[in-house]
């Protein structure tokens, strides 16, 4: 058991590694037994994630620092470990990521091309995204962010659309750009301080001084370096997220990639670049995060405003969801523009309790909204793709009454719909109200804009939702097939935690509050 413990982070990571390895060695014309593997595999890093999250919640609550934590010497040379382990913060993410997976992979148990490599895929992404949310060696964040390009990538290269060479080449630029700063920040950190110790650069590259800095890196001053470094990680991450106007290469990415692609994509790949604000761009640089804290505020509201304007004006159903990403995660950046604010003023403990509180409110709804959206995206992705198996079309405009041909998969659409819309029961509410609550003192006039946002999350919602299901039934849908038992099974746990956290969200707060708590002691 001590065995276990001592590695369970690292089986986390690699057991869905070694999964997909496995899978690539099965004979390619045994179809069934390769979707039946893959999801069995699947199952194993989300047994070590709940084990993780249970010991958690018996041992280790009120205790906020990392948990779980392995460090071997890799690269000594460079001052580089494999140091992984988890915190309050980043294992619900692991968990999300674990949850997800296996219903991504049981909503592809339709995919008939390729079998074999679109499993393996799907599992080596889920292996980088476990290991980017575990990582605290910022050399080994990078690999595994840069791994985690690859699989999605030729999910949509492959197995996407008809413009589907566009769309991953688009992904795949985008990202890359932004990964090229963040690589050459990350060695100028790593070089000028001696170490890529994520918790030990907290002190040592926040404290670097211009002496420490000659021996490197000279030429510049240690404000000029923190200001590129700052600004490179700034842009990768708010690609990532997607930050408008950094956000052009997620419809088409999306509305192109499959199924599974997007409950992937949507549900935990965005979540990575506001996780990196929150572990690495705020407290690696808390006085430049706090002075272009309003920028990022007018960035989120700008998001959460014209992300639901380019949502409402869609006729693809898929690209209107895929809007609603950007939309839904602008409350999370705005969340996180909160805590940069706060972050860097509260070094030289200038906060008054009242802003700390409303910091540690913003950073709780941040960290909560990136987990319900994962869960309400993946949902509104997955019945997206349930429909266009019937009718080979996501044109809203060639749908229309058909409620009355599937009524079931029309009640599951409204409640998981709602659940996106932000009704107050259901998981949406709880974060973009603690965002929008606790900010308000400081960034009022963004708050008061991402209102018109909400107006045009109602609109595009009962938008997708009239065109879908209301109106006249259309001869050609009258005979459209049930949704299958596999189809049920990938859906009802996702609504089943979207309502459980819609009603006891204290069942993830609980875990995340500790942590965050701690960020601003």
């Amino acid at each position: 058991m001590d065995w276990l413990l001592n590695n369970i982070v690292t089986l986390t990571i690699f057991t869905p590694v070694i999964g997909g390895l496995i899978v690539f060695l099965l004979p390619d014309d045994e179809k069934w037994i390769i979707r039946r593997v893959t999801f069995f595999l699947s199952m194993v890093p989300l047994a070590l994630a709940l084990t993780m999250w249970f010991i958690w919640v018996d041992q280790f609550r009120g205790d906020p620092t990392f948990q779980f934590v392995q460090k071997v010497e890799w690269f000594p040379l460079l001052g580089s470990s494999y140091h992984v382990g988890v915190d309050g913060i980043s294992l619900p993410l692991i968990l999300l990521s674990a949850v997800l997976t296996p219903l991504a992979i049981l909503a592809s148990f339709g995919i008939e091309e390729k079998v074999k490599m679109f499993m393996s895929l799907l599992l080596v992404m889920e292996g980088a995204m476990i290991g980017l949310f575990g990582a605290l060696d910022l050399m080994i964040f990078f690999i595994f962010w840069e791994i985690g390009l690859v699989p999605i990538y030729f999910l949509i290269r492959i197995w996407g659309g008809k413009d589907k060479v566009y769309a991953s080449f688009k992904f795949f630029i985008y990202t890359m750009a932004g990964s090229l700063g963040l690589l050459l920040s990350i060695q100028i950190m790593g070089l000028s301080t001696g170490t890529f110790d994520i918790p030990t650069l907290m002190t040592a590259w926040v404290n670097i001084d211009q002496s420490t800095l000659a021996n490197t890196a000279g030429i510049f001053s240690i404000t000029t370096l923190k200001w590129l470094a700052y600004a490179a990680f700034f842009v990768a991450f708010a690609i990532k997220v997607p930050i408008w106007p950094f956000h052009t290469w997620l419809p088409d990415a999306h509305t192109q990639a499959p199924t599974a692609g997007s409950m992937i994509l949507a549900g935990v790949l965005l979540k990575l670049g506001a996780y990196g604000f929150i572990r690495l761009v705020i407290p690696l640089f808390p006085e430049l995060a706090s002075t272009t804290a309003f920028i990022l505020a007018w960035l989120g509201a700008l998001s959460i405003v014209l992300g639901g304007f380019a949502a409402f004006g869609q006729w693809d159903f898929k690209r209107l969801v895929a809007y609603s990403s950007v939309n839904h995660m602008g409350f999370v950046v705005l969340g996180i523009a909160m805590m940069a604010y706060v972050y860097g003023i509260n070094l030289n403990n200038q906060v008054d309790g009242v802003l700390a509180a409303d910091a540690i409110m913003a950073t709780n709804g941040a960290v909560l909204q990136m987990i319900n959206h994962g869960l309400s995206a993946a949902g509104m992705f997955f019945l997206v793709g349930v429909i266009y198996e019937r009718t080979h079309t996501r044109d809203l405009k060639q749908y229309g009454g058909i409620w009355s041909v599937l009524p079931v998969y029309g009640g599951i659409l409204i409640f998981t719909s709602m659940a996106s819309l932000g009704l107050p029961g259901l998981n949406g509410f709880v974060g973009e109200f603690m965002i929008t609550s606790s900010a308000w003192n400081i960034f009022y006039a963004q708050v008061a804009l991402s209102m018109i946002g909400l107006l045009m999350t109602g609109a595009y919602i009962l938008k997708g939702i009239g065109e879908t299901l209301h109106g006249e039934t259309k001869p050609e849908w009258v005979g459209l097939p049930k949704m299958t038992l596999t189809e049920h099974v990938v859906i009802w746990p996702l609504m089943i935690m979207m309502l459980a956290l819609g009603i006891w969200p204290q069942l993830m707060l609980s875990v995340i509050n500790d942590t965050v708590t701690r960020l601003f002691g």
